[in-house]
């Protein structure tokens, strides 16, 4: 079995890098988009994320500008721009200008969630209009409607001759259903939603309908994997991003220590219940580890392409990951 392969990259800030850590994190970004791209991944998205000491890609649209200007033929998305954080005439139009500029190549991957505390999310928005993700099917609208030029909405300068190729993205059923009454390719988040996985696609297969964009179903399943020489290898390089993720879902975000530094870090009993929960659905190990569990997973879900994502300190560490994760795809699952 093979499918396409993608990178969802989220420019994780090392702690010790200190002030500099930033600008270290989107140098490695940098260096990971060129190096994929190398290893014949199809897709490179980074993420929208707000006020977190530990994630750099806070402006999708000026980082894939960026590097699309250090690659040339992976295409290059947002994983995602999450609408409610954002006027619909902008997506609509730092987008449509990424089309302009490198057509074919961009892709425009949205989620409904704000992603961000209420204070951030004002922050952004500046009014209390338009921060509620009920409003996410209109303002998707919106944001369709002006990248193709229509005439009843405001005009997104400028027009693209290829519009970027839009997804919507999930991690329950609301999205899932939405992108199949509309037609869109789907991506879902197993990486940090692993329970709900074959529910929402299940969802938004049966609630596909045929568009000008598909004629049949898409989906990604974007899951966490770290492959290493060795399963051990692996799961030391792996403790670092999972001990961001406790913490921040512990309301504590703090930049990544290092794998000798998180080694040393001893779980309580509810930190290791979460961490084991955490551990479902990823795929973590040596290569023949890694070759088993994402099979296993393609089994379950169907998935048409997948999108790797993968928290680990080291650049080079990260780049070899991807690597081994090549060349397993190119082999088989």
């Amino acid at each position: 079995m093979t499918v396409p392969l993608s990178v969802l990259e989220l420019s994780p800030v090392a702690k010790a890098a200190g002030a500099a850590g930033g600008a270290e994190a989107l140098r490695h970004t940098t260096e990971l988009a060129r190096r994929t791209e190398e290893f014949g991944y199809r897709r490179f998205w980074v993420a929208e994320h707000h006020n977190m000491p530990g994630i750099a890609s806070s402006s999708p649209a000026v980082l894939l500008a960026h590097l699309a200007a250090h690659t040339s033929t992976i295409s290059l998305g947002s994983g995602g721009v999450m609408l409610p954080n954002h006027a619909p005439l902008v997506i609509a139009e730092q987008f449509g200008m990424l089309a302009a500029l490198h057509p074919g190549r961009i892709d425009l991957g949205i989620g409904r969630a704000p992603g961000a505390d209420q204070r951030t999310a004002m922050a952004l928005r500046r009014t209390v209009e338009g921060l509620s993700a009920e409003d996410f099917p209109q303002e998707l609208a919106e944001v369709i409607g002006m990248l193709d030029g229509d005439p009843a909405r405001l005009m997104a300068v400028p027009q693209a001759e290829t519009p970027p190729q839009i997804w919507l993205l999930g991690s329950s059923g609301y999205s899932a259903q939405l992108a199949g009454h509309l037609g869109l390719p789907f991506s879902f988040a197993h990486h940090f939603s692993s329970r709900n996985t074959e529910p929402a696609l299940a969802l938004y297969r049966e609630s596909f309908q045929p568009s000008r964009w598909l004629s049949a179903p898409h989906a990604m399943v974007a899951v966490n994997a770290v492959a290493a020489d060795t399963d051990e290898h692996a799961a030391y390089l792996a403790k670092p991003g999972l001990l961001s993720f406790l913490r921040l879902r512990s309301g504590r975000p703090q930049a990544m220590d290092s794998p000798a530094v998180a080694a040393e870090y001893e779980f309580d009993a509810f930190e290791e219940d979460f961490a084991a929960e955490r551990r479902v659905g990823q795929a973590l190990g040596s290569p023949d580890t890694v070759r088993r569990q994402l099979g296993e997973l393609l089994e379950r879900t169907r998935a048409d392409e997948l999108m790797i994502t993968s928290q680990v300190y080291d650049i080079e560490d990260r780049v070899r990951s991807y690597e081994l994760i090549a060349k397993i795809a190119a082999d088989g699952f």
